[in-house]
């Protein structure tokens, strides 16, 4: 982990797919900077994340059902008595042919991609509005939000619905409680393998960590962050390039 990531001592934070991958190294640097955290995924972990001495607590939730979103939330308001961070992370889909692909396919990569985030954020939101400090909801979305790749149709339009999301909530909820969104270029994570272009096609060279994107968190959650608000950042190491600059110019995939 880079810099300083701030003191969240006494602070209570809740990480939807938390338990591994970006979610898990998101916890972690929570835990590491003081937080208490609750993490939640659709199974249980081998093990809980754990960093600084801490330990998270986690909670089995499949956060597409808007009751299970709302309880999860509900879980980490009430082991502290107060919520000052979610973290919107759980996502994913694998590609698929947007000619054939099954309706039953594109409504659980919405539900997941923006309909939980969704029901999530609506439930913090009645803790943190009439809180000392109020809050911070983070959206962790993706470069296909604005580039699309061939075999996301219906995952780039739910990571597009999610950045306009953020910033609809960052206006309507202002000043109490804070929204902002992290477009993720690709990262490395075993979930991500499958697809993922090399590095030779990143400005910076690597394809990015698990945690640049916990360190992106810490700093939109802190402090330093209090006038952000409705932003999308990007951390995606100067961009992916969208397909058919690929398919016009091929570079090294390595």
């Amino acid at each position: 982990m880079s810099g300083d990531p701030g003191d969240f001592t006494g602070r209570s934070v809740a990480i939807t797919g938390g338990t591994k991958g970006i979610g898990r190294a998101i916890a972690e640097a929570f835990l590491a900077a003081g937080a208490e955290v609750t993490v939640c995924g659709r199974t249980a972990p081998p093990a809980p994340p754990r960093a600084g001495g801490r330990t998270a607590h986690t909670v089995r939730a499949d956060v597409r059902d808007p009751a299970a979103a709302r309880e999860f939330v509900e879980s980490a308001a009430h082991r502290t008595g107060r919520l000052d961070v979610l973290v919107n992370n759980a996502g994913g889909s694998p590609d698929a042919d947007a000619a054939t692909v099954s309706p039953r396919f594109v409504e659980k990569v919405v539900a997941l991609n923006l309909l939980a985030p969704f029901y999530a954020s609506q439930a913090a939101h009645r803790h943190m509005r009439g809180q000392d400090g109020g809050g911070c909801i983070l959206n962790i979305g993706s470069v296909s939000a604005h580039h699309p790749q061939p075999g996301t149709a219906a995952y780039s339009a739910a990571k597009a619905g999610l950045l306009m999301l953020t910033r609809a909530l960052a206006l309507e909820w202002g000043p109490a409680v804070r929204v902002n969104h992290l477009s993720a270029g690709p990262v490395t994570t075993p979930g991500a393998e499958r697809g993922t272009p090399g590095a030779g096609i990143v400005p910076l060279g690597r394809l990015a960590l698990p945690t640049d994107l916990a360190d992106a968190c810490l700093f939109l959650a802190g402090p330093a962050a209090g006038y952000i608000n409705g932003a999308d950042l990007a951390v995606h190491g100067g961009g992916e390039p969208p397909a058919r600059y690929l398919a016009a110019r091929p570079g090294p995939t390595a």
